[in-house]
């Protein structure tokens, strides 16, 4: 395994590549690392693809401490992902949080990215009651806790390597709590407000059991709603990530996407 990285203004983006052909840029939620897509990225190479895995900033490998988390930075730092390998263009697959991202990436850079895919994305934000707020507040801080929070978001069943993973997750989690926070503060504009200027094709995945949503399907469908061109698509018995608790299925909806995306 080679990890490169990318400088950006404040840090480095780190990310590794596996496999040939067209460009697959894959980007984690809250709180995670690369390692979230394990499941996904061989599955996507074998059927003909390179694949870049990237660290979120203040995340995994990445420099830990950023002026900013907002979405439109994340999506910067994938499209210097996408340069440094050679300029795309790239469909882009962001999980959870990234969902947002992409969109900015999409938006910003057209000539850098042919399609985009949303998994898990949150099209309003939540409003927890203040009992929930102040959980949350606390959970946000500490490593630990949010390694129990993480593994509440699958409730279908968890991938055979999930407590190695986690336990991974929560070391390289200690002193970077501050970016967990910071991929998810409210920000202006939301995703949202720049979703119409996305022209590129748009798939959105949404797990059906995913504890995150009172309404999966409505999520989903809300989501796609957003675009000029979109389709949303639901992986039966799947939490919060799909990728990972279903990565077959995962795989063959992204797969079918992808032959349209590199072929535009």
């Amino acid at each position: 395994m080679t990890v490169s990285q990318v400088a950006r203004d404040g840090g480095t983006i780190s990310y590794e590549v596996h496999g040939e052909g067209p460009l697959v840029v894959l980007s984690h939620g809250m709180g995670e690392n690369r390692g979230s897509f394990r499941h996904l990225v061989p599955r996507l190479v074998s059927a003909g693809y390179r694949v870049a895995s990237v660290d979120v900033r203040g995340h995994g490998d990445s420099s830990p401490h950023w002026p900013g988390y907002a979405p439109a930075e994340v999506g910067g730092d994938l499209l210097a992902v996408v340069r440094a390998l050679g300029g795309g263009p790239a469909t882009l697959v962001g999980s959870s949080s990234s969902g947002a991202a992409v969109v900015f990436a999409a938006a910003d850079a057209p000539e850098l990215v042919n399609g985009i895919v949303q998994v898990s994305p949150f099209v309003t934000p939540p409003k927890p009651n203040p009992v929930l707020r102040a959980a949350q507040a606390v959970v946000l801080r500490s490593p630990r806790l949010f390694g129990m929070f993480h593994r509440s978001l699958f409730p279908c069943g968890r991938p055979a390597d999930d407590a190695a993973y986690r336990k991974e997750l929560v070391v390289k989690l200690r002193g970077r709590m501050d970016a967990v926070r910071g991929v998810v503060a409210p920000v202006d504009p939301h995703w949202t407000a720049r979703a119409r200027e996305v022209r590129q094709p748009v798939l959105v995945l949404m797990g059906t059991k995913d504890p995150d949503f009172p309404d999966p399907g409505a999520e989903a469908r809300a989501a796609r709603r957003h675009f000029a061109t979109a389709e949303a698509r639901m992986i039966a018995d799947s939490g919060h990530y799909p990728h990972a608790d279903q990565p077959e299925t995962t795989a063959a909806d992204l797969l079918e996407f992808l032959a349209v995306t590199t072929r535009a």
